[in-house]
């Protein structure tokens, strides 16, 4: 079902779902689930405003640390878009699988590493913003 909110990608939405995508085909392992690599496009409303809420916590935590972030460990940046997402599967699910809002070290290594590489993506974003030649 397509969202309402369209603006600048649902708000960095597309940015999240696309790095999810990424990580997906390159660490999970064997052939993933359809509802993995479903395009933003396709992606239910309640998926794409929790990408966007997402999106908008990183790139928040990314400039009120004034890009000090970046020095986070890859871990620690993955840790974040974890807990970032699981808040956004309670505030939208009532009663969520046990696997959804796993705590990080039950994750499977692939979702680890997509997590680092969707902060990672989000971080690239914000630095090209700041760039002289964005401006």
């Amino acid at each position: 079902m397509r969202s309402t909110v369209s603006n600048d990608d649902d708000r960095g939405g597309k940015v999240f779902r696309e790095a999810w995508i990424s990580g997906v085909t390159t660490h999970y392992p064997g052939t993933p689930k359809d509802s993995y690599i479903t395009p933003w496009e396709d992606t239910p409303d309640w998926e794409r405003a929790s990408a966007a809420a997402v999106y908008g916590q990183v790139v928040d935590f990314i400039e009120r640390t004034q890009n000090a972030a970046a020095r986070l460990s890859p871990e620690l940046k993955g840790q974040f878009v974890a807990i970032c997402w699981i808040g956004q599967i309670l505030a939208r699910i009532p009663d969520p699988k046990p696997g959804y809002i796993a705590p990080w070290d039950q994750l499977p290594e692939w979702q680890q590493k997509t997590d680092i590489g969707i902060f990672e993506a989000i971080e690239r974003r914000v630095e090209a913003s700041e760039s002289p030649a964005a401006l």
